[in-house]
C-alpha cells in the first residue's frame, strides 16, 4: 500500500479498496461515493461491469470498509437512486441491500436534489405513452451503521443548531460539482461530506473515503479537524486530489496569516 501523500491529519495512498489495509476498527465514518457502473472512463478502474460483478465488487468493498470501522462507526455511501445503462437497474436498493446482508445496519436515507433538470435530455419516447424515460433529478446518501448507532464515547461535535435542523431534514439541495472545471468525471460536491462529517462524526475522529478520486472528502475533513484517510486506484487522480489539498492548504494559510494581520493591525 503506496503512501502517495500526506499532511498533518491526512493521508492518501495510491491502492485499490480492495487491496487496502487498516487497522481492525480503526474508522469512525465513511464518506464515499463508488463507481455507479454506467461506463464512465475512470482510467484504471473499469467502470462497465456485469451486474453479478458489480454486486460482487461492492460485496468485497463494503465488507472491508465493515472490518474497518468501529462497533459505533457509520458509513454515508452517495450512489444514484437508479441507473438506465445498459439498462434500469435500482442502483441505491442494491448497495443497501448489499451493505445490509454484508452486516450494516440500516438507519436513513438522505435524499439529495441536484437541482439540474433543466439540463435533462434523456425524454425517450417524447409525448408518447411508447417508451418514456421516467428519471428523478436525485441521487441518495444512505446511512448505516456498524452495530450500534448511539456513539459510545462523548466528543466534542461542531454542528450549530441551525445546521443539525436543516441537516437531520432527510432532503438536502445543493448543486453538483462541476466535472469539467475539477477534471474527474463523478466528483461530488464539498457540502456533501461536509454535511454527513459535522452531523454523523466528533472533532478528532477518524475519516475514510475509500473511493478518494479527487480528494473532496479529504479536504472536507480536514477542514473539520478530522483525521483524514483516503485510498484511490488511480495516480492520475491521486494527483489530482493532492494539489487539490495542496491549495487548499495555501488558500487556508494565506487566510490565516490575513486574520493575524487584521488582528494586529487592530492592536497596534
Amino acid at each position: 500500500m503506496k503512501l502517495y501523500f500526506s499532511a498533518e491529519l491526512c493521508e492518501l495512498y495510491h491502492v485499490d479498496v480492495l487491496e487496502a489495509e487498516l487497522p481492525e476498527e480503526s474508522v469512525d465514518l465513511i464518506v464515499t461515493s463508488p463507481p455507479y457502473n454506467v461506463g464512465i472512463e475512470y482510467g484504471a478502474y473499469n467502470d462497465n461491469l456485469d451486474f453479478e460483478d458489480y454486486e460482487r465488487f461492492s460485496r468485497e468493498w463494503l465488507g472491508r470498509c465493515w472490518h474497518w470501522l468501529k462497533p459505533d462507526g457509520r458509513i454515508c455511501i452517495n450512489v444514484a437512486l437508479d441507473t438506465t445503462l445498459p439498462s434500469p437497474y435500482a442502483l441505491g436498493a442494491s448497495v443497501t441491500r448489499i451493505a445490509m446482508e454484508v452486516g450494516y445496519r440500516y438507519q436513513a436515507t438522505v435524499v439529495w436534489y441536484k437541482q439540474n433538470l433543466q439540463k435533462r435530455t434523456a425524454w425517450g419516447s417524447w409525448c408518447s405513452a411508447s417508451a418514456p424515460h421516467v428519471v428523478a433529478p436525485v441521487e441518495i446518501i444512505v446511512l448505516l451503521y456498524k452495530r450500534q448507532w448511539s456513539k459510545q464515547d462523548r466528543g466534542v461535535s461542531d454542528i450549530t443548531p441551525d445546521e443539525f435542523k436543516r441537516w437531520t431534514n432527510g432532503f438536502w439541495e445543493f448543486n453538483p460539482e462541476n466535472r469539467t472545471k475539477l477534471g474527474h468525471p463523478a466528483p461530488f460536491p464539498i457540502e456533501l461530506p461536509k454535511r454527513c462529517i459535522k452531523l454523523l462524526s466528533y472533532v478528532g475522529d477518524t475519516v475514510l473515503d475509500p473511493f478518494a478520486g479527487s480528494g473532496t472528502t479529504l479536504i472536507a475533513a480536514h477542514m473539520l479537524n478530522r483525521r483524514a484517510i483516503g485510498f484511490e486506484i488511480d495516480r492520475e487522480y491521486c494527483e489530482l486530489a493532492a494539489k487539490r489539498f495542496n491549495r487548499y492548504l495555501l488558500s487556508r494559510q494565506l487566510s490565516m496569516d490575513f486574520d493575524f494581520q487584521e488582528v494586529h493591525h487592530e492592536l497596534v
